[in-house]
């Protein structure tokens, strides 16, 4: 059964979408399900509302390297904060006739592809997710939660998530023993950092397996 948006919050995307543009943030760990959440957020207002991931600024694998930070790619400073906050301020002040373009992240090739999304003038709803939209001790990041109308924590069971992290990262190549050195070196460190805003969220969003729904 394809995953679902528990009535209550379907109920208050349409409240999102009512009025002028508005632009809501979901955040949560690594292996949350936050691309699939906005999705599914997306989904059920159709044309009113735009996914834009915040994934789209990650810095390109050989400005990575340059910078000595490969092993570490996915911790706030692998991400171009300021392009990610200077898109938010454009899209709250989009003009009628304009078209923003957000760039996506390609996990098959593991790059940003800039350009890659059209948001238009007359989406309401701009869904945006990704790890550090509340993360304030990081003054890269601090202008981003300002920009966010409302910003909902995304949060799901602690071994679902690593089950999660874990099959992602051996379905892009590496090995299982690989695939969790990188989630103790890498993903936990950045995890707790994430957990650690949670309470600056206006919602906390949980899975329910049982149900098969956000809620």
């Amino acid at each position: 059964m394809p995953p679902a948006l528990h009535p209550q919050l379907v109920a208050r995307l349409e409240q999102l979408a009512a009025g002028p543009r508005r632009l809501l943030g979901v955040v949560g760990p690594p292996g949350a399900g936050k691309s699939t959440l906005a999705a599914l957020m997306a989904q059920a207002l159709g044309e009113r509302a735009q996914a834009v991931p915040m994934d789209g600024y990650h810095l390109a694998q050989v400005e990575l390297e340059r910078l000595g930070r490969a092993q570490r790619k996915g911790a706030p400073d692998t991400f171009d904060a300021a392009g990610y906050a200077a898109l938010l301020q454009r899209l709250r002040q989009q003009g009628e006739q304009e078209i923003v373009y957000a760039p996506d992240f390609r996990r098959e090739i593991e790059e940003p592809v800039a350009g890659a999304l059209p948001v238009f003038a007359h989406t309401p709803l701009v869904i945006t997710e990704g790890n550090y939209l509340l993360l304030e001790d990081d003054p890269a990041w601090a202008p981003v939660a300002r920009l966010l109308d409302e910003v909902w924590y995304l949060q799901v069971d602690a071994d679902l998530r690593l089950e999660r992290l874990t099959a992602r990262h051996m379905q892009f190549g590496r090995t299982r023993e690989q695939a969790l050195s990188w989630i103790a070196q890498t993903d936990e460190p950045n995890a707790r950092r994430i957990e650690a805003s949670a309470r600056r969220a206006h919602r906390r969003v949980h899975w329910n397996g049982a149900s098969g729904q956000f809620e």
